[in-house]
């Protein structure tokens, strides 16, 4: 099969088109995904630099998440069929024309959900949801303000929290980016490079927000929880800022506020079932119109190693995906 691999870990420049590379035979409990399109992650940036908490032996293919269709079950496997179009997390592997995936972390794509969608949706859409729901228990009517919000996670986390019936304020380092947010269901918005982050969002909510969703990490973080209300919670998603932050810990306690890890791929593994119950009621929110992803770029499966680039350089939107094989 084709694969974009990386041979020794380094920048995506160095990932190699290889025409050779065995196809993998799915075990006990997995299948085999002919791959259609796969959706371009922070982690991808990461995996290639050996700086990710998973660590596969070279070489191998990054990409985490992916939409096609099975080609082939292992021993054990039920619910599927040769032939069902599904989506399905990886950790790596994506970036080629075909990858093993467990069957537990395979979700059924509903009849008309179009492929490229369904490659984009799982892990960003997915963490979202998980942080929104499960950790911070965001509730209809509450203030929630997004960090880095027209990033995949972020603009994700925007169109979930609005779909939750949360008023939904959205920062973010440039105009455009705002206006993408604005699209995709932002109340109000900030930019966070001409205003004072802090300031901008107690004009805004005077009593302080009830969630804070927090991708970027770095210098926003120190601001951002200051202006948490009471019993709030402080979602930490990442740090695509560059530097982890360290908060004071008299700031959770004089607000009676929370530090929430979101950990979602650890989720995944411990919580099959619920994790298929949150993808299903993400489709339902996809079918019914409440969130419409944005792919904002397609690459084909040579130039993978420059969408990586463009993600690591922070010039990408929503979510983009590289495109394998016949479909690309």
């Amino acid at each position: 099969m084709t694969a974009l691999l990386c041979e020794e870990h380094g920048p995506p420049e160095a990932l190699k088109l290889r025409n050779d590379a065995p196809v993998p035979q799915p075990g006990p409990g997995e299948v085999l995904i002919r791959i259609h399109a796969a959706g371009l992650n922070f982690p991808d940036s990461l995996i290639i630099f050996d700086k990710y908490q998973f660590k596969p032996a070279l070489p191998f293919a990054p990409g985490g998440e992916l939409s096609g269709t099975i080609a082939a079950l292992g021993e054990g496997v039920s619910g599927f069929a040769v032939g069902d179009t599904v989506s399905a997390l990886t950790n790596w592997g994506a970036f080629a024309e075909y990858v093993v995936a467990k069957a537990a972390s395979t979700t059924p794509i509903p009849a008309g959900v179009d492929l490229d969608v369904a490659a984009a949706i799982t892990l960003a859409h997915g963490t979202s949801h998980h942080a929104l729901k499960q950790r911070a228990n965001l509730q209809p009517g509450e203030t929630l303000l997004v960090l880095g919000a027209s990033g995949g996670v972020g603009l994700a986390a925007v169109e979930i929290g609005k779909a939750m019936g949360a008023r939904v304020i959205a920062a973010a380092s440039t105009e455009e980016k705002l206006a993408i947010a604005k699209a995709h269901g932002a109340d109000e918005t900030i930019n966070y490079t001409t205003s004072d982050l802090k300031t901008a969002v107690k004009e805004l909510a005077p009593k302080g927000v009830d969630v804070i969703y927090d991708p970027v990490g770095d210098k926003l973080a120190d601001p951002a929880f200051r202006t948490i209300g009471w019993g709030g919670r402080y979602l930490v998603i990442g740090f695509a800022g560059g530097e982890i932050p360290k908060l004071p810990l008299n700031l959770p306690l004089i607000k009676g506020a929370s530090i929430v890890g979101v950990f979602w791929g650890d989720f995944v593994a411990r919580t099959p079932d619920l994790h298929q119950q949150n993808m299903a009621e993400l489709y339902a929110m996809l079918t019914e119109g409440r969130i419409k992803p944005l792919i904002s770029a397609r690459y084909p499966l040579a130039q993978g190693g420059a969408a990586i680039r463009a993600m690591m350089d922070r010039q990408v939107t929503g979510k983009v995906i590289v495109k394998t094989g016949d479909a690309a």
